[in-house]
Formats: C-alpha cells, structure tokens, sequence
C-alpha cells in the first residue's frame, strides 16, 4: 500500500488507535509534547495517589507507616511488586528507591566487592554520562585506576553499540562486570539484552543494564541477567525527581550491600536499632535512606496507567508511532535530515532521533512554535511519541511544522538558547 502522509490518513489511524482514550488522563501543555523519555506529564492517576498520600500525611501522621493504604512502611516493595510484570521477574527481585545514580553507586560497588583481585568492567561510549562516572568512582573507591580497569566498547557508527562488538570483548578479554544501557538515550537504539546476558553468563560476567529508556515502554524478561536500574519519570510519568528503582536477581540475596542504610535492614527487625546490619532477604536490602513518600506516591498511580493500559499495548503503539514519525520524515522533510535511530523494529526503542547540522537552532524554534522536544548534542533533534498520550495527529502535525521550519529557514533567527536574534 502507498503510504498516506496527510492529515486526514493519521486521524485515521487515531479512529482506530485502542489506547487513544488514555491521553485524556494526562495534563499536557498547550501545544505537542514529544518529551516523554526526558520528562513524563503528570496523570490524574499520579496526582490521585499523591493526593492521597498528602491525606494520610495529613489524618494520620506518623502513623501513616503502618496505617496508610498500603502502609508507607513497606511502600518500596508494594511499588516494586507493581514494577515487576514489567520486567518479567518476582516481585522480591524489584524495590522502588534511591535515584537511578545512587542504584548504579550501590549495585556496581555490591558486585565489585564481590570479586577477587583487580576488576575489569565492561561499559560503552555512548551511554548516559552518569553511569560511567558512577562506574569510574567505585573503582577508584577500591583503589583501581578506572583508566586501567575499564573496557570501553566503542561505537562504529556514533550512533550504535554493535552487539557483536560487546559478545567479541567479552571473549576476548577477561571483563568480571558489565553495565550497559537497554536504550542508548541519544540514537533510541534497543540493544539486544538477550544476547548479551547469554553470553555474559557463557563467560562468568556478572550483567547488569541502565533501563531508563525503556522501562514503562519496552516489555522486559530480565530473570537472566543480575541487576537492573531504572528512573521512573520517563515513560513512568512518575514525576520530576520521583523515586527510581532497581532489579537484583533472587541468586544474589543476601549479598551485602556497597552502600548500607537503615531502610534496607531486614523489616521485622529493623526497629530493634541493632548496631549490626542486617539485610533485608530480598532486593530491598538496596534501600538506604527512609522511602520519599511524596517523591514515591505518584508513581503507584502512574503504574495504574501503564498496567491497564498494559506493557505489550504500549509497544505495539510506540513501534507503530516512531515507524510512523520515520515514514514522515522521510516523505517530507529533505536531505538535510537523517533518521539516526534504527529502523527495524527489534533494535528501536520508543524515541527517534532525527539529525540535523542546525539541531540546536531547530530545537529553539520548535519551542517558539509550541513544539517541545530536545537537543542532544551534536546534531540530534530527539522526539518521543510516547503511546499513552500521543497520537498520530499529533507526530504528523510536529512533521509539518518542522518541515515549515526548515523550507522558511525559521530556525536561522534562532540562538541556541532559543532567543530570537
């Protein structure tokens, strides 16, 4: 069939769009909101359990620990029960804590404290700045020159971590842990997981994956791979700033956490005050520091959405949205742009980075005319069309208007900052 780039074919597509009465539920801006894997919007579901919360907060007090509903007291693991389905694993291998950063701090320092002699770990070049730097400072933390202990897979094309590339480094060199990205979160490239924890496992490398672009919008089966991070104000929608999570395998319980607080003690005993710690038996023994209820709160609601709306309806969407958005630029916009994130759909996460020289220019302008998405440097305009809230409509109204942009030259009068010269 010939592709039908106008209007009135994506008002067609939302007729038929199962999950479209879904955006109803969430308070976007005036204008199109392709931002999604940077910041989710807020649903009436998230704003429910907030709402809620801040009431307990306010009828019960303290007593909101065991008297909230579900009690506050356990909420990390309540939260990490509702993330689990997500991830293909138990309940006990998921908690809801910390941030992302301070997962990455814990989980890394966790395994390298339990190998023997000089670590070697495995992570590649493009991945989100913050775990690298997380990485290079528990190995310094133990005493290793990151410059001598890390492995940097590199990537072929600026845009992609070759899979081959990272299964070769793990054959050829003795890599004790691995962190890699699900998502890399410039191109939107989807790694294979799979294949890479089979081979982690062939080679005694402990395998673990930053999830941050893919939880809440790609469906996982993580039961072969040791532990996992996550934020959950992506496609979660949980919030700026909302509680992250992490997945640590049932073989791994009992293992004494790099970074040890109070909140990961073992629960029957952790009001004893006992000076010696205690881990919890399960994935909350990588709790620290008491649960943030009100940065935890909106993310029960916004799981709600994602679970009624269900995790293999969201990827059929968000496949068929990016493909769509691909389809458009290619149909409309000229050889100055280029589709930086792969095309088939088992390597493509839910974000599509579109490539330009002026990528930064263009950002500013689309702001200026009610488009929001980012800037990842050097060239790329970064645009997600996340399936709860985005319709069809709405990817081929931000392709024209883009596409108006470019044939004006609107986007020359634009600084990067997105003051008009």
């Amino acid at each position: 069939m010939t592709f039908d780039a106008t209007r009135e074919g994506a008002l067609a597509r939302d007729e038929r769009d199962p999950l479209a009465e879904f955006a109803e539920r969430f308070h976007t801006a005036d204008g199109l909101y392709l931002d999604g894997n940077s910041l989710g919007p807020l649903s009436t579901d998230a704003e429910r359990t907030l709402d809620r919360v801040i009431e307990e907060w306010r009828e019960y007090g303290i007593h909101g620990w065991t008297d909230g509903e579900p009690p506050w007291f356990r909420y990390g693991e309540y939260l990490g029960d509702r993330l689990a389905p997500l991830l293909g694993v138990d309940g006990d291998e998921v908690v809801a804590a910390n941030s992302t950063t301070v997962n990455i701090h814990t989980l890394v320092g966790t395994f390298l404290d339990t190998l023997d002699g000089r670590p070697t770990v495995l992570i590649d070049e493009l991945n989100f700045p913050t775990d690298g730097y997380a990485v290079r400072a528990q190995l310094r933390q133990r005493g290793f020159d990151p410059d001598d202990r890390l492995v940097v897979v590199e990537s072929d094309d600026g845009r992609t971590i070759g899979e081959g590339d990272v299964v070769a480094t793990l054959e050829e060199s003795d890599v004790d842990l691995l962190l890699l990205p699900s998502v890399l979160y410039r191109s939107g490239q989807l790694l294979d997981i799979e294949r890479i924890a089979a081979a982690a496992n062939e080679y005694e490398t402990l395998c673990g994956f930053d999830l941050a672009h893919s939880i809440g919008v790609v469906p996982h089966d993580l039961s072969n791979i040791d532990f996992a991070v996550w934020c959950s104000y992506k496609y979660l929608n949980a919030g700026p700033g909302a509680i992250a999570g992490c997945y640590v395998n049932e073989r791994h319980f009992g293992t004494q956490p790099a970074l040890a607080g109070w909140w990961g003690h073992e629960k029957d005993t952790q009001f004893e005050m006992r000076s010696t710690y205690t881990p919890a038996g399960t994935a909350g023994a990588w709790q620290i520091g008491t649960v943030p209820m009100l940065s935890a709160a909106p993310l029960e609601g916004a799981l709600d959405v994602t679970t009624e709306a269900g995790i293999d309806a969201i990827r059929e969407k968000s496949l068929a949205l990016t493909e769509y958005l691909i389809a458009l630029v290619d149909e409309r916009l000229g050889e100055a742009f280029a589709v930086g994130t792969p095309r088939e759909q088992s390597r493509r996460g839910g974000h599509v980075a579109i490539e330009h020289p002026a990528a930064e220019r263009i950002v500013a302008a689309l702001a200026a005319h009610g488009a929001v998405v980012d800037f990842r440097p050097p060239n790329v305009v970064r645009v997600c069309p996340a399936p709860l809230y985005t319709s069809y409509g709405d990817v081929w109204e931000f392709v024209a208007t883009l596409s108006d942009i470019a044939e004006s030259g609107a986007h020359e009068g634009f600084d990067p900052d997105g003051t008009v010269t």
